[in-house]
């Protein structure tokens, strides 16, 4: 059978760099860091002090306060990004064919915050009281219940569910989503990923595996991919939302178009629960899969957002795979880590990453991966190879590529493409 199109019809986002994918993308390329103390709760016993927070979210600018108190916050953040990405898209919701419309959302942890407040109630009072747990704990804390929202929210009811697999989830759901409307399953689907894991046990966790930077001192340079003085990752958090949407369909109701999504890769390390592989096997098994799948070369490819979590093993591997693949013409690509700004926002990671692939295919331009400084170098790592280091920079995006690798070995990878009829 003849694959349909996919296309890009909108995008919303609530990040560590602003509350819209608009002014997200501009922060971005001014190369703003997101990183600051840590305000949902007192940090000042632990070892991070600081992580990349969404700033100023009114909650009742998407969602009514009764409703809102039903959700986990993670689930809020990603109602907020779907509906920016309705609105960005021009959808005409009264003609629209919802039995045709889907959503696919990737979470990698989920309600952590309902989880640890009703857990922690229950420790303190059970023993006296017995089990007093709040009727709505399940249902604000199950990672599927992002996409559940959106589509009672919106009457959707074609595809429905969460992806979960770590920190590549979001990039598996836009996958997914990809593959649906490809095969016709689907008109559209509002494709991303949320996460809201700055909490106790979230930032707790991470740090008693190693895994979080402890710059406290300056926090807003502490993401430093690809710098030999990278000391771990930033938690983030936030969601982003693209609207995947077949090509004929897009057309015929006017839809602006961002840019064709054409393939989409997934691959396992198969080597460590939490590590890379050191010599980048699995990273470079997705983007080859990926290719593959758009029936495209390296040679295609002009910039590569790469997961670049500003770990020590993580980013040498990942730069150790990207020139296996692309051999002479990696030095020809622009890589950048957006991390270095956004911090890692677990599970939403690669949707918001994806939305700027799709951007700079869009706008012709390679925003940066800052924090890093000339004495500052790895000699491990090559750096001949454009990392696009402290400043955006201009030049024609044909295709863009966009890494996530979760723990676990998971690997997903997307490819957005210029559109032309």
């Amino acid at each position: 059978m003849e694959l349909k199109r996919v296309v890009v019809t909108g995008l919303g986002a609530l990040s560590p760099l602003g509350n819209s994918a608009e002014e997200t993308w501009k922060n971005m390329l001014n190369g703003v860091s997101g990183a600051g103390p840590i305000t949902h709760f007192d940090a000042s016993m632990f070892k991070t002090q600081f992580a990349c927070e969404v700033k100023d979210f009114k909650v009742t600018d998407f969602i009514d306060r009764k409703e809102a108190r039903k959700m986990d916050l993670y689930t809020q953040y990603a109602i907020a990004s779907a509906q920016m990405a309705v609105t960005d898209s021009g959808i005409d919701l009264e003609t629209v064919n919802k039995n045709r419309i889907g959503v696919i959302y990737g979470v990698g942890i989920g309600g952590i915050h309902t989880f640890e407040e009703e857990a922690g109630y229950y420790a303190v009072t059970g023993k006296e009281m017995g089990p007093k747990y709040n009727p709505f704990f399940i249902p604000k804390m199950i990672a599927d219940i992002a996409a559940g929202h959106i589509s009672i929210q919106y009457g959707f009811r074609g595809p429905n569910y969460c992806t979960t697999s770590a920190c590549a989830s979001s990039s598996n759901a836009i996958a997914d989503a990809f593959n649906l409307i490809r095969l016709g399953k689907a008109d559209m689907i509002l494709s991303g990923g949320a996460e809201a894991a700055i909490w106790p046990a979230g930032v707790g966790g991470f740090n008693a595996m190693k895994a979080l930077s402890t710059r406290n001192d300056d926090p807003t340079r502490a993401s430093r991919p690809f710098s030999a003085s990278r000391d771990g990752f930033i938690m983030g958090e936030g969601a982003a939302c693209l609207i995947l949407e077949e090509l004929e369909h897009a057309k015929a109701r006017g839809a602006k178009i961002y840019a064709e999504m054409v393939g989409a890769g997934m691959s396992a390390d198969a080597y460590h629960i939490t590590a890379s592989h050191p010599e980048g096997l699995g990273a470079m098994l997705v983007m080859q899969n990926a290719l593959d799948d758009a029936h495209m070369q390296p040679e295609d490819i002009d910039y590569i957002n790469v997961h670049g979590t500003s770990t020590p093993v993580g980013d040498i591997s990942e730069a150790k795979a990207i020139k296996a693949l692309f051999k002479e013409h990696a030095y020809k690509l622009n890589i950048s880590s957006t991390k270095s700004m956004t911090g890692h926002l677990l599970g939403a990671a690669g949707a918001l990453e994806a939305m700027v692939s799709v951007l700079s295919v869009q706008n012709d331009i390679i925003p940066p991966t800052i924090n890093h400084e000339e004495e500052d170098r790895d000699p491990e790592i090559d750096y001949n190879l454009n990392f696009t280091f402290n400043k955006a920079q201009k030049r024609t995006v044909r295709a863009a590529l966009s890494n996530t690798f979760g723990f676990g070995g998971h690997n997903a990878c997307v490819i957005f493409k210029k559109y032309a009829e």
